[in-house]
């Protein structure tokens, strides 16, 4: 039996990767393209968690499908863990990604190399009528101090990830999605959701 599922989000990029990343699951995966009544959702949580739950949870609430989002932070050392909640709007309101990029780099301009550390982190949350579910993930990487790459989207031409010796905008997607921040929090996810939707069959077969 083949679930059907919503990503709850609007932004192009984020989607990609998380079909992508969900592909080798029994999903019909649906997107907000076919909800267009359903606008920008207020994430005003506190938390990556939080943020993640209020879009799951009102996808689901207004569409009865169950729904998957995710929320993504970066914390950089130097800034004392900022932006983190704050990551897709750093530079203000309605802000391109390369507003965010440009902005990170002129306040980080005078740290040195060694003091540039960061961590960027993903919590996936599902929802549907019986329960809620969150998974994480988290990769460390350095600011760079220049950007680097054409690929991804984000922060991911000043992300540098020093094991790899490249920044995330300088890989391949099916690279990223290895060893990013979202794909570790798919990966994590992905036993925790299967686990789930046999109980549910299970449950069905012997009612």
């Amino acid at each position: 039996m083949i679930m059907k599922v919503v990503i709850a989000t609007h932004n192009k990029d984020k989607l990609k990767e998380l079909k992508k990343g969900l592909s080798n699951l029994n999903l019909k995966i649906l997107d907000l393209s076919s909800f267009p009544e359903i606008g920008e959702i207020i994430e005003n949580g506190k938390t990556l968690e939080e943020n993640a739950l209020i879009k799951a949870r009102c996808v689901f609430e207004k569409t009865g499908i169950p729904a998957i989002a995710d929320d993504t932070g970066l914390e950089v050392d130097a800034l004392g863990g900022k932006p983190g909640v704050y990551t897709a709007r750093f530079a203000g309101e309605n802000c391109s990604y390369m507003d965010n990029v440009k902005k990170m780099l002129q306040v980080m301009k005078n740290v040195d190399v060694d003091k540039r550390s960061a961590v960027f982190k993903t919590v996936i949350a599902f929802v549907d009528s019986k329960t809620e579910l969150l998974s994480n993930g988290k990769v460390k990487g350095l600011i760079n101090k220049k950007i680097k790459g054409l690929a991804g989207f984000g922060y991911d031409p000043i992300f540098y990830v020093q094991e790899e010796g490249k920044t995330f905008a300088e890989m391949t997607i099916e690279k990223k999605n290895i060893i990013s921040h979202r794909g570790r929090a798919i990966n994590n996810f992905i036993p925790v959701l299967t686990s789930y939707i046999k109980k549910q069959q299970t449950t069905k077969e012997s009612a």
